[in-house]
């Protein structure tokens, strides 16, 4: 069966370009929206990290590309946040600015437990500029934030959300627990990490860090170190390289052990330093006498007036102090709950 095609000739003015309806004024808060990017787009770079590799048959050693994220101009001595995990096994590490410059970083300290680190670029203090800091202390719910970052290595990138939940908690990258954590749904994807999260003001309010989600990109739900948690860490890692706690000089039982002897919701001691501090305090550790039987030791409960329930709750408060400081704890020791002067000493 023949297929009959009816060829339409079109008049010269249908071949002609349509006409473009004018756009009119961007919205205002498009207009915000660009004016912010337009100006802290310059305090978000690009982080390569680099790693050695050899060669199987030269023996040679190079340097190859190991992972990229994100970070943001601190400070106009050239200091650069990112997270510990961008720069985490990299022998050496790049920067990349908006401009397109590229250059060298050095590592001049990190925060596992935080997931932070603090990298240094050499640049003419006009060639930086910080990034304007935020306090996450009075963070609303449903309040608008902004994300910039590299995606999947897509630089400068904007991306817009809410703060979807505040005071959440994650897991760090050595397993600590990382509380008072932003949650938003502002697209964060593989590459973002170590960028900032801003308020609609262009204040670093989060650093983001980590997404929940079962494909590994973005769902929604993306969580950023608060900006208060940065402002404590950051200064401290520049000024020594890294986060001293102070220490009280105890070891901690394990949760059989505790669920085994039925005791309080606290961190029990199984072991006591010398001449530590929590040694000059009276606390006592649990121990095995001679017939078997278990001798009574000490519970710390709470810290300055702040329960804490496992060891992970007594290092966070610890993070606090500095070591000198005297604190005071709530102790139960035997059916019996007292409070102790303790003063601190370095780790």
């Amino acid at each position: 069966m023949a297929l009959l095609l009816t060829v339409v000739t079109l008049g010269a003015a249908a071949q002609q370009p349509r006409t473009i309806t004018p756009r009119g004024p961007l919205a205002a808060d498009e207009l915000a929206q660009v004016e912010l990017f337009r100006r802290l787009s310059p305090s978000v770079v690009h982080i390569t990290t680099l790693g050695l590799q050899r060669d199987l048959f030269s023996r040679s050693v190079q340097q190859v590309p190991r992972g990229t994220g994100t970070g943001f101009v601190w400070d106009a001595a050239g200091h650069i946040v990112t997270n510990f995990h961008v720069i985490q096994g990299g022998s050496s590490a790049t920067v990349t600015f908006a401009d397109q410059t590229t250059v060298e970083a050095k590592l001049v300290g990190a925060f596992a437990d935080r997931d932070l680190a603090v990298l240094k670029v050499e640049l003419p203090r006009e060639r930086l500029t910080p990034i304007p800091l935020g306090s996450s202390r009075d963070l609303l719910v449903g309040q608008r934030v902004y994300a910039i970052g590299n995606p999947f290595g897509l630089d400068q990138t904007l991306t817009t959300g809410i703060v979807s939940a505040l005071n959440r908690e994650i897991e760090s990258f050595n397993e600590r627990t990382i509380r008072g954590v932003i949650q938003t749904d502002a697209a964060i994807n593989p590459g973002n990490s170590g960028g900032p999260l801003l308020d609609s003001a262009g204040r670093l309010i989060g650093v983001n860090t980590q997404i929940a989600s079962p494909s590994g990109a973005n769902a929604g739900i993306g969580f950023a170190i608060p900006a208060d948690e940065v402002n404590r860490i950051v200064p401290r890692l520049i000024r020594s390289g890294r986060i001293t706690r102070p220490a009280l000089g105890i070891s901690a039982a394990n949760e059989q052990l505790e669920r085994a002897l039925r005791l309080p919701t606290g961190v029990a001691l199984v072991q006591v330093a010398p001449d530590g501090p929590a040694a000059r305090a009276g606390l006592q550790p649990f121990a095995r006498n001679r017939d078997g039987s278990v001798a009574g030791g000490d519970v710390i409960t709470a810290v300055q007036g702040e329960a804490v329930s496992t060891l992970d709750d007594l290092l966070t408060v610890l993070e606090r102090y500095q070591s000198g400081d005297t604190l005071t704890l709530t102790v139960w020791r035997s059916g019996r709950t007292r409070q102790t002067s303790v003063r601190l000493t370095g780790e």
